[in-house]
């Protein structure tokens, strides 16, 4: 699995408020599988990781500003969680924008526990089926989704978790189907 995503480039996208343990696995394993992940967010320097939404967990250094980004230049998206990262990043239209791209785009979008709410603002999940932490299952429904309560959900090109417990099971490239998600899968150890 070392090679699996070799030359691969994830954005992920991020801001003051992110779950640490959502952005620092997910890139840990992208970049053990060989991909190049960069922290994108909504200002330059370093953003403020916290634990369980209330505890400082110290800082991740930003590589890049989302409002100079293109989807283009990436092959995939992770947005982690945490409640103060996506509620300021739906605000911020240059982030909006990247996302609705992305998602456009075909590329895989992994969004873990409150980060669909990027999604939501983003316009679109109408119609899709997703998963997310349960207090903002109700904001997705109003936004036209299918709400399920399971770890993770598949479909099409979005990947969803309800939470940290689940970080083991996301699949975070791919996206043909629940079982198979393309030819560069990779599935987070335990």
């Amino acid at each position: 699995m070392a090679a699996d995503l070799q030359g691969k480039r994830v954005a992920i996208l991020a801001a003051d408020g992110v779950e640490r343990v959502e952005l620092e696995q997910p890139r840990e394993a992208l970049e053990q599988a060989g991909a190049q992940t960069e922290v994108l967010s909504i200002h330059g320097g370093e953003i403020q990781a916290r634990e369980n939404d209330l505890d400082a967990a110290g800082t991740f250094t930003v590589d890049g500003l989302v409002a100079d980004a293109s989807a283009t230049d990436y092959d995939a998206l992770l947005l982690p969680g945490g409640t103060v990262n996506p509620d300021q990043l739906r605000v911020d239209p240059d982030a909006v924008s990247f996302v609705r791209q992305f998602v456009e785009s075909g590329k895989p979008v992994a969004a873990i526990c409150h980060g669909p709410w990027t999604l939501i603002e983003a316009g679109v999940v109408e119609g899709r089926t997703l998963t997310s932490f349960p207090s903002i299952r109700t904001d997705l429904r109003n936004a036209g989704a299918d709400v399920v309560d399971q770890d993770v959900v598949v479909d099409g090109n979005l990947i969803t978790s309800r939470s940290p417990d689940d970080l083991g099971d996301v699949p975070l490239c791919g996206g043909e189907s629940r079982h198979r998600a393309g030819s560069a899968v990779l599935i987070m150890p335990r």
